[in-house]
């Protein structure tokens, strides 16, 4: 999605190392011999660069519908309808509510308005004003207030601090509205990262969450962010986290892909060397989520997260087979991390497939050769 629309504007590495892959790709040993442009992954029936789609991860067609009825209109009511029927303690609602206020977000940076033109995202405007007791549009309210905040303000700014406590009031509002709906508590999250929570109020904050969803794979990313902010936490936290929940996650449940998530939220404290792909943390935590995704639900939306996150660190670690296995449940798609902290998460994404098939077919693979 962007789903999410980015996950939460990361403060990170930004990812350097791209640049230098367009232009030397052999220059950090992810390539074995053989240039990634000689390999074409039309070959293997993934989408043109042109036609990936950036809002979201994996694909979920009502929520396209409606995202296309809504934009095209500027009526809420149908996503006003589709968020009454998503579940309230399942991750496509919370999915669901940040590709709307993403796509809100995204209409008011691309239209400001002015003398003569309305304001891109009016139909949120309209859901709060016509309906302001609806639960799903104050949950859409106040994601699209922080994602405003990490967009157009900058962190500890008085502008950063006045958005994001108008997020944490509406926050409440929804809360109050659904007290059953884990959404707005962890929308706050993000608003506990930006605001800087103590850890006992965000230890509060979370204990709310976990009494409604405690499986909940998006709030343990979110919650993820909060102990990598070096004001909280330590990496050492962070992993101590995202151990416990993949220690203590069900069967089938992708809870314990959490250590590859931390391991790539603290990427800019290691040395991005080859050797560390293949290193006995990494593997490891790529151990953990292969097992997550081989024996989550087909039809968990969690899957392409990790898929996503799979998909970076296997071809990093030149385990080219295994990153085409993730290729091809993923592709036309890329609405995830780590493509989304690009402003070109396309092109990151189709440097990525590149390089994967070209490894791939170096090493003897072919499109008859992959498994489908």
């Amino acid at each position: 999605m962007e789903i999410l629309w980015v996950l939460m504007a990361l403060v990170m590495l930004g990812f350097v190392l791209i640049p230098v892959l367009r232009r030397r790709r052999g220059a950090i040993g992810l390539v074995p011999p053989g240039h990634p442009d000689a390999a074409d992954p039309a070959n293997y029936g993934f989408a043109r660069e042109e036609e990936l789609d950036i809002r979201m991860p994996g694909p979920d067609q009502d929520l396209l519908d409606v995202l296309d009825v809504v934009q095209r209109t500027q009526d809420y009511r149908a996503a006003q309808q589709l968020l009454a029927g998503t579940p309230a303690e399942g991750e496509p609602r919370w999915q669901r509510v940040q590709a709307f206020a993403g796509a809100a977000s995204l209409e008011l940076r691309q239209r400001p308005g002015g003398v003569s033109e309305a304001p891109g995202g009016q139909w949120l405007r309209v859901w709060r004003a016509e309906a302001p007791k609806d639960a799903g549009g104050a949950a859409v309210h106040a994601e699209f207030l922080v994602q405003q905040a990490w967009r157009t303000a900058t962190p500890g700014t008085d502008e950063f601090r006045i958005i994001m406590e108008e997020a944490k009031a509406v926050c409440g509002e929804a809360a109050l509205l659904a007290p059953g709906d884990p959404v707005p508590y962890i929308i706050e999250l993000s608003v506990a990262r930006g605001l800087g929570y103590s850890r006992e109020d965000f230890e509060q904050l979370w204990l709310k969450i976990l009494d409604r969803a405690p499986n909940h794979m998006g709030a343990h990313l979110a919650a993820l962010h909060y102990w990598c902010e070096k004001w909280h936490g330590s990496r050492e936290l962070a992993y101590s986290f995202a151990e416990a929940a993949a220690a203590r996650a069900p069967q089938g449940s992708l809870l314990a892909a959490m250590p590859l998530f931390a391991v790539f939220e603290h990427l800019p404290e290691v040395n991005l060397v080859s050797g560390f792909y293949q290193s006995e943390v990494v593997t490891k935590a790529i151990h953990g989520a292969l097992h997550a995704v081989h024996s989550a639900r087909p039809d968990d939306p969690m899957q392409a997260h990790v898929r996503h996150l799979l998909v970076f660190f296997l071809v990093r670690g030149e385990r080219w087979a295994e990153a085409m296995n993730q290729l091809i449940e993923v592709d036309g798609h890329v609405g995830a991390l780590p493509w989304t902290l690009s402003a070109d998460p396309a092109a990151e994404f189709a440097v990525y497939r590149a390089l994967a098939v070209a490894g791939y077919e170096a090493n003897g693979g072919s499109p008859a050769t992959l498994p489908r």
